[in-house]
């Protein structure tokens, strides 16, 4: 009967190839599934969420500024029972997603967290009716919620869009046979996909993955295995865009929002012209960016011209070592250390108290997150180590998430989480110190360039690629505004954003052209992807600032992440001089890639 055995105080995997590694500890939040503290909050919460109904539910207008601090405490406090709940259920399925008890139990406590949360639908529809200048006085007053002032006032954001309580009441429940029904089949297509690669039958990831080998063969086989299957379903793909692209258009008119971007921009807390600063940065450095790499790296690899299978081959000197748990948590402690003691201290517990979940395990979930739980306990990380210097990047990338989410607790619940252009600040950040120092201690000139030119391909991919689908989208919804889209309509679409980003180098094999199809970002949610751009622009920014020595940077640094969404992005980059409305600002960011691009060609020139 494993799946009733708890393996929530297991504290390591051992003997892997990689060394003993950690495994969660999920006390900290409760003590089993069954437990009676588990048992004890669903009841608290049920409790909790009547009474507060009750006290306010059309009430909101009328409290005076400390019954409305009151009102939000107890909310927050309703916020961190629900939040404590799912967080153990969902990270103990991450642990074994194939526990079949591990999945009921999951599925069984969103249903009832649902059901009791129901009763709080009207918080957010009824505060964004609070008059203008009542909500000013209540929230001005010195023994009022003035602390909270900024979580309602991204609320109220959406205050000139918000329908009736009816409409939105029935777009709440339209939505399961609407955006999600259209969601659920684009899934459920791209995962019953199937591929045939040199007589093997594969899914989709698996499909892609075969675009990183080293055997050139392989990546074409591949390439040429997903455009024949995205080529048989163009049909049923470009089904799905119309329609969602149509019906958030619908729903926009009615919003009267004054573009399809601009719900996007709204939930990210970010101006327009901000985006629109970043968008034209980007695609102004385009030569200066991926054009320049990819003639390197044709160059490497020995062609004149790089086919779309090329695009992220390995380089053919790349010997990867492998590198242990042990290694890997010193280079990242060290490389964190090496910007600030406290930054090192704050990462520390997660290997010390079970806070990582680090080996590769049947069922475990793919990938890699940082999970922020409640600010009452601490986040948790999860990966899947293999080894590799991608995986040591990896560990920072999320130990940074894990650090900033520590910090920012102090805020509480409803001010803690930043927002989405935020968010990846102290994850990238802490990949960049990881990064140089790694770099500093690679002698071998072949592991030096394998390293540099990986960083500068994350770099390409998470900046360029996602400006170029960003500009697609853009493309996407506008000309769905003039009619319905044949599927040669959006290939061509396709066509022309990705010739502009990836550069002349490149020859495009019949079958590309329907690459957009397989992206679960532009039907999932759409305009998303520019917030990796942001995040990623705004880091090297703020690393450009700290390299060249800008005075108290550390403290400053700090205080950023210690914000965590209390104050808007012009607020936290002003002590550092930084202005994301202005151009200059996003071409620091990228001149950072550019100078790594320099050291490549100054490599390729001592070789």
């Amino acid at each position: 009967m494993a799946g009733h055995m708890n393996f929530d105080s297991v504290e390591q995997t051992k003997g892997t190839a990689f060394g003993d590694l950690p495994e969660w500890d999920l006390n900290d939040l409760y003590p089993g599934p069954d437990s009676p503290e588990l048992k004890s909050d669903l009841e608290s919460l049920s409790t909790q969420v009547e009474t507060f109904a009750k006290r306010y539910q059309g009430k909101l207008a009328d409290l005076g500024p400390a019954e409305m601090l009151d009102c939000i405490r107890e909310y927050e406090a309703i916020d961190i029972i629900a939040g404590q709940v799912m967080s153990y259920a969902g990270l103990r399925y991450y642990q074994n997603t194939t526990d079949a008890d591990r999945a009921k139990m999951l599925g069984d406590l969103q249903a009832r967290i649902t059901d009791i949360t129901t009763a709080l639908v009207f918080f957010s529809l009824e505060f964004n009716r609070i008059p203008d200048e009542t909500y000013e006085a209540v929230f001005a007053a010195t023994d009022g919620p003035a602390r909270y002032k900024p979580v309602f006032d991204r609320m109220r954001a959406m205050r000139p869009h918000q329908l009736s309580d009816e409409l939105e009441q029935f777009l709440h429940d339209n939505s399961v046979v609407g955006a999600a029904a259209w969601n659920r089949l684009f899934d459920e297509t791209t995962a019953s996909l199937e591929f045939s690669v040199n007589g093997e039958t594969m899914g989709l990831e698996a499909t892609l993955n075969l675009l990183t080998e080293h055997d050139r063969d392989q990546r074409e086989a591949a390439a040429r295995a997903l455009a024949k299957v995205f080529g048989d379903n163009i049909k049923l793909f470009s089904r799905i865009h119309n329609t969602l692209a149509k019906e958030k258009a619908i729903e926009d008119k009615w919003r009267k929002m004054p573009s399809p971007q601009h719900g996007r921009h709204l939930s990210n807390h970010v101006e327009p012209e901000v985006v629109e600063a970043l968008r034209n940065a980007v695609t102004q450095a385009y030569p200066r960016l991926s054009h320049r790499y990819y003639a390197l790296k044709a160059k490497w690899l020995g062609l004149d011209k790089l086919q779309i299978w090329d695009r992220n081959a390995p380089l053919p000197t790349d010997a990867p070592r492998t590198i242990g748990w042990d290694e890997a948590r010193s280079t990242v402690l060290d490389a964190y250390a090496g910007f600030a003691p406290e930054l090192a201290e704050l990462a520390k517990p997660f290997f010390d108290k079970g806070w990582i979940d680090a080996a590769v395990k049947p069922g475990k979930a793919p990938g890699a997150f940082a999970h922020p739980t409640v600010t009452t306990v601490h986040p948790y990380v999860l990966l899947n180590y293999l080894g590799k210097p991608r995986d040591v990047m990896t560990l920072a990338h999320e130990l940074g998430h894990g650090v900033h989410q520590r910090l920012a607790a102090k805020q509480g619940e409803l001010l803690a989480s930043t927002p989405l252009t935020l968010a990846e600040t102290a994850s990238v950040f802490g990949e960049m110190l990881t990064f140089r120092a790694l770099l500093a201690k690679t002698t071998d000139p072949a592991q030096k360039k394998a390293l540099l030119a990986g960083k500068v391909e994350d770099m390409i991919n998470t900046v360029v690629r996602q400006i170029a689908f960003y500009d697609f989208e853009c493309k996407l919804h506008a000309a769905r505004a003039e009619g319905e889209l044949t599927p040669d309509d959006i290939n061509a679409l396709w066509m022309s954003v990705q010739a502009e980003s990836l550069g002349p180098v490149f020859e495009f094999m019949p079958g590309y052209e329907t690459f957009w199809s397989y992206v679960p970002h532009f039907v999932h949610s759409p305009f998303y992807v520019y917030a990796y751009a942001f995040g990623d622009g705004l880091v090297n920014a703020l690393y450009a600032a700290y390299e060249e020595g800008l005075p108290d940077f550390q403290a400053k640094y700090f205080d950023l992440l210690a914000a965590g969404g209390s104050k808007h992005h012009s607020e936290l980059l002003a002590p550092f001089g930084l202005d994301a409305s202005d151009p200059a600002f996003w071409d620091k960011g990228l001149s950072m890639i550019e100078g790594f691009i320099d050291e490549l060609e100054a490599l390729e020139q001592q070789a």
